[in-house]
């Protein structure tokens, strides 16, 4: 198996028995809607095999004799039978239909929820646009297959191996004659199929490029548009969308060649069988309703021919789908819950970091033996330089990482020990870079939480000084936010996730940065709020602008990923350290 450069894998094989066993499993609640789906395809097949062998009737039984009662009668028959083939057929397809949707559905829900389990650390590593295509593309294909692929193809099998069955009973010699073009028939199919599989890897690969380029060049438009780079972008976007039209040319050409050459060998089979028919017919070897039959099984003959090579381009990309969509599947969880977590009915408060070594990777560790203790209620600010491991410290704490060393503790309790639902539902953190879901303003103060009424909602908003922006709004609190709160101003999107963070109650705050977007005149009104939210809460405030801090009850200064300092703002500003110099950068220049 190869990989190419946009994390995709390259599938050799049409077929894997391994994924298909896996794929098989999700279709198991619904096998007795499978099953009958199946006995309809038989039936359908048979049906569908009846019409030529009905026209061989009407010719040797009734039309040579001049029977025309009997032609009546076969002419009910065989359009009760069209019917009948009509009826089962659309039951069929319906039953499938229906299938691969629930399928799809069940897929989908068992691929989003082991996503929500990942760690941060797994989403470092993966592109959402490429989690993205999992979820909703590569079950797409899935779908296509078991509803236009194996089943049709089934379907395509039966047929054939019906019909083949029906020649050699009707006239072994002109069955012979018509399976002469099998092997070169076969050679060709393999070309096609080699050739349509690379152009088909091409295609898949130029189209993540330009999906990709377009997601970056559109998300960074404003980038673009500021250093004019606009011609260099649409020159490097033209060169993308240049190589996949020509690849999807090509593959429109392998398309055009094969399948006029499936046409070439029915053309000449039905060819061969008239010439030699015939003369049998005008010997009297062979009932002109048996050439005519056999004329009819042979331009259904190549049919299903025809639609095998199709089925093979859409096995392709199913295996390549299922095989991408069992790796994230298979990815562990980074971070599982313990098997018996400690769940206490309300936390105090207590925080307690014992030793703590952490590091993203193999590289260097960014926490170095950090100690601190935080008492129910209590509230410290964290400065120190960019890269020191003050945000590390947060997302050890709502345990997004693991630590490789030492112990978090929370009311004495290692945090490891604790469910991980129950630790986040304890805290309230805002962060900078805020993120504000699709929908109004109420649902993402609350997140859809219908058991925060709306009145908390706005005492929140109040508390933290939104209310007053949020009801000079068109619509108050049923504001449309666009796309990450595009048509709010960073300052608004703050106060909105300071309602949020406090609109859950939460027994730990956590504030990261959550200043640095705001003005100075919100920035008053925030620090006004932050004095009452850290009341009788233990509090976490991380911030480059000391003014912020300085009202907390301890400051801890981070330098190198060890604690440097700790104490007061005015026991750091006596002890003239690290603190110090900080401090008259900001306030004495």
């Amino acid at each position: 198996m190869q990989i190419d450069i946009y994390g995709d894998e390259i599938v050799g094989k049409a077929y894997n028995t391994s994924l298909m066993r896996r794929l098989l499993k999700f279709f198991k609640p619904y096998q007795n809607q499978l099953a009958l789906s199946l006995i309809l395809l038989v039936a359908v097949s048979i049906l569908q095999l009846s019409g030529p062998y009905l026209t061989k009737i009407a010719i040797d039984d009734h039309i040579v004799k001049d029977d025309w009662e009997g032609l009546s009668l076969i002419m009910i028959i065989y359009f009760a039978l069209l019917l009948l083939s009509f009826i089962l057929q659309y039951i069929q397809i319906y039953i499938m239909q229906i299938i691969g949707q629930k399928t799809m559905y069940d897929i989908r829900i068992c691929l989003f929820s082991h996503i929500q389990k990942m760690s941060l650390s797994f989403f470092n590593r993966n592109p959402i646009g490429r989690l993205v295509t999992r979820v909703v593309n590569d079950v797409e294909v899935l779908n296509e297959m078991f509803t236009q692929g194996i089943v049709v193809a089934v379907g395509d099998l039966l047929i054939l191996i019906g019909i083949t069955i029906a020649m050699l009973v009707l006239n072994f010699r002109l069955a012979l004659l018509t399976f002469i073009v099998i092997p070169p028939l076969l050679y060709a199919t393999k070309i096609y199929s080699d050739r349509a599989r690379d152009s088909y890897r091409g295609i898949r690969t130029n189209l993540a490029r330009l999906n990709s380029y377009l997601q970056e060049n559109v998300s960074g438009m404003s980038t673009v548009q500021v250093f004019n780079r606009e011609d260099e972008s649409f020159r490097r976007f033209e060169i993308i969308n240049r190589e996949n039209r020509d690849e999807l040319l090509r593959s429109l050409i392998y398309n055009a060649i094969y399948f006029p050459c499936i046409e070439l060998f029915s053309a000449i089979t039905i060819g061969i069988i008239i010439w030699y028919g015939g003369g049998e017919v005008i010997r009297g070897g062979v009932q002109l309703g048996v050439l005519v039959a056999f004329i009819q099984y042979v331009q259904r003959f190549f049919q299903p021919i025809r639609d095998f090579a199709e089925k093979y381009n859409i096995m392709q990309a199913a295996m390549a789908s299922s095989e991408r969509i069992f790796k994230l599947i298979d990815t562990p969880e980074e971070i599982p819950n313990p098997q018996r977590p400690v769940i206490s009915d309300k936390l105090r408060g207590e925080i307690e970091f014992r030793d703590v070594w952490f590091s993203y990777n193999s590289e260097g560790a960014v926490l170095k033996g950090v100690s601190f203790h935080l008492k129910a209620g209590e509230s410290i600010a964290i400065v120190g330089a960019t890269g020191t491991g003050k945000t590390s410290i947060i997302n050890l704490l709502g345990r997004f990482y693991d630590i490789q060393r030492g112990m978090i503790l929370i009311d004495g309790i290692d945090i490891r020990e604790m469910d991980k639902n129950f630790l986040r539902k304890q805290m309230g953190i805002v962060l900078q870079d805020v993120f504000l879901f699709a929908g109004d303003i109420e649902n993402n103060i609350r997140l859809r939480e219908d058991s925060i009424p709306v009145e908390m909602v706005y005492e929140a908003a109040r508390y933290v000084n939104a209310h007053e922006f949020i009801m000079k709004l068109p619509k108050g609190y049923k504001e449309d936010v666009l796309e990450r709160g595009s048509s709010l101003s960073l300052g608004q999107k703050q106060l909105i996730s300071f309602a949020r963070a406090l609109v859950f109650n939460p027994r730990i705050l956590i504030l990261d940065e959550a200043t640095s977007s705001v003005d100075t005149e919100t920035e008053i009104f925030i620090r006004d709020a932050l004095r009452k939210l850290i009341k009788n809460r233990t509090s976490i405030i991380i911030a480059h602008r000391l003014s912020t801090v300085r009202y907390a009850d301890r400051i801890i200064v981070i330098q190198g990923g060890e604690v440097a300092e700790t104490g007061s703002h005015e026991e750091l500003i006596k002890s003239r350290g690290i603190y110090y110099r900080l401090y008259q950068l900001q306030f004495e220049r």
